[in-house]
């Protein structure tokens, strides 16, 4: 079993990742949608935890070996992005959504110096556009975004074309079709729910037609 494969069962096992094609969630943004993901979960699940840990350190040293500064989103980037920054020996800051409205107003907590680069650290990829203003909030403060690293990406065309739009490395620990085709191998979906999870994956809007 591979390290996503890996993962995606551990989502699954501990039920961060449920999946119900027949009775749907509705997503913050009103859509309908066969998943919800609550990858915070993961921090009460010390073995899938760690297994979490060890693979972004892997994979940070593996894609982004200058690495100088490890961020995590607020709020739930920041116990990930912790825990990798002290395995891994490096500084440790965290972005908010938006600056504070007392004190230094600062949006970057931590000490993050100019040209120091970085990889930010996000627990759930849906359409980016969190984590790109959290890394745009980065760049502003000086700092050299190599890339974001994320547990999971839905893997949705909006959230790859705002990656790319904005020219920033998404890489992630496991992805939402390893995670279908984990269910479907250990029967947790039958052939029909598979069939609409990957059609929710093509067309969020109309999977259900």
């Amino acid at each position: 079993m591979s390290l996503s494969e890996k993962i995606a069962s551990g989502l699954l096992e501990i039920q961060a990742v449920s999946l119900s094609p027949k009775a749907p969630f509705t997503w913050a943004s009103g859509i309908q949608s066969p998943i919800y993901t609550d990858n915070r979960i993961t921090l009460a699940y010390p073995e899938i935890r760690t297994t979490i840990e060890d693979g972004f350190v892997e994979l940070i040293k593996t894609k982004f070996p200058e690495v100088q500064v490890i961020a995590g989103t607020a709020t739930a980037g920041i116990p990930h992005g912790a825990i990798i920054a002290d395995k891994m020996n490096l500084p440790f800051a965290y972005i908010r959504s938006k600056p504070k409205d007392h004190g230094n107003k600062r949006q970057i907590e931590g000490r993050v110096q100019k040209g120091q680069k970085m990889v930010v650290v996000e627990d759930l990829i849906s359409t980016g556009g969190s984590v790109l203003s959290a890394v745009e909030a980065a760049k502003r403060e000086g700092a050299d975004v190599l890339g974001v690293v994320a547990i999971f990406t839905y893997e949705l065309e909006k959230a790859s074309a705002n990656f790319t739009a904005a020219n920033v490395a998404l890489e992630t620990l496991t992805t939402y079709t390893a995670l279908i085709h984990v269910a479907h191998a250990s029967n947790e979906i039958n052939e029909k729910e598979l069939a609409l999870l990957k059609k929710f994956k093509e067309n969020q809007e109309n999977w259900q037609d």
